[in-house]
């Protein structure tokens, strides 16, 4: 279902709130216009909109991402625990038992077949060498987790378009808690298995992560720079009931970053967290699964941006060697 809803705001842009913002991202102030008010239908799942935000500086920003998930060339990733689809696997072993091979993504013809289990708060793309191997069924929730498979020659990249969706089109928020503008947290953990099933990478601060939408922001000038960290951790995260006024940063991607040879080298290092911070104690959807991504010979960790409240698109890249 598609409609226009022009958002109000209670507060307008002024120059002087401009000048106080010092970075490189373009401003957005306000709700977005939603074109889509939910892309995905599952009972007791939240609606997922897309909209359009219009930054001061005349751009046009999709929020909270351009994605691929009502792209039919994008495959879906298989399911590993899926409320929605009601696929729900008591164990890694059942569902990799219940694949028949016809998932299996070709990036080279002459690779092994890798496999990968993720859990993403809330919404995953994956490239490896560029090719899209798998996407997230689940664009919000409720939560769910994955299995992608691919074959490939090592040393392979793989990238990653990472996403917090939002309730509240353009301010990074969402009702919860009794409050209407909640800023969500994100987080994403994979484990990656070669033909015999030995571990070859893990999500940890090996990987790079770079910030590419940042809501919802009640003071600019709480938002800095440092080289190319975009850094928010003194921006208030706290809930409110009218975040109407709220501003977002939103930078531009750059055009080849899924590639092997995008040079990733200036961008900040992903910042991990811990389970209790990303609050998986009671999914499912993990804890299923707590011998894959909590292996105790190799521990995958959760990882985003250095915020993993405000940041709500994240790219993150690691190369298996």
């Amino acid at each position: 279902m598609t409609a226009c809803k022009n958002g109000q705001n209670s507060k307008k842009t002024t120059p002087e709130n401009l000048e106080i913002y010092k970075g490189t991202a373009s401003v957005t102030q306000g709700p977005a216009t939603v074109l889509t008010e939910n892309i995905f239908e599952c009972d007791r799942g939240r609606e997922a909109p897309i909209g359009i935000s219009t930054a001061t500086d005349g751009s046009e920003w999709t929020v909270p991402a351009e994605v691929n998930f009502t792209d039919d060339s994008f495959p879906f990733a298989s399911d590993l625990f899926n409320p929605c689809t009601k696929v729900e696997y008591a164990s890694a072993d059942e569902a990799l038992a219940a694949l028949d091979g016809t998932d299996i993504i070709e990036v080279d013809s002459d690779g092994e077949v890798v496999t990968a289990y993720v859990f993403a708060d809330n919404y995953f793309e994956m490239y490896i060498n560029g090719v899209a191997v798998g996407k997230d069924n689940v664009p919000f929730t409720q939560f769910n987790s994955n299995i992608v498979r691919f074959k490939v020659k090592i040393p392979f990249t793989i990238a990653m378009k990472l996403v917090d969706w939002e309730e509240n089109s353009g301010l990074g928020s969402e009702a919860n808690r009794g409050q209407a503008f909640h800023p969500g947290d994100g987080g994403m953990v994979a484990v990656f298995k070669d033909a015999k099933g030995e571990i070859i990478a893990t999500t940890d601060a090996n990987w790079k992560a770079q910030t590419y939408y940042t809501a919802p922001l009640r003071d600019l000038s709480c938002a800095s720079e440092e080289g190319t960290l975009r850094l928010s951790e003194t921006c208030s995260t706290e809930d409110s009931n009218d975040g109407t006024s709220y501003y977002a940063l939103h930078w531009k991607k750059p055009t080849n970053w899924q590639s092997a040879d995008f040079d990733d080298s200036e961008w900040p290092k992903a910042t991990e967290f811990t389970n209790n911070t990303i609050g998986v104690d009671n999914k499912p959807a993990y804890t299923n699964f707590i011998d894959v991504f909590d292996n105790s010979a190799a521990d995958a960790q959760f990882i985003w941006s250095t915020n993993v409240v405000l940041d709500n698109e994240v790219l993150v890249r690691y190369t298996v060697e």
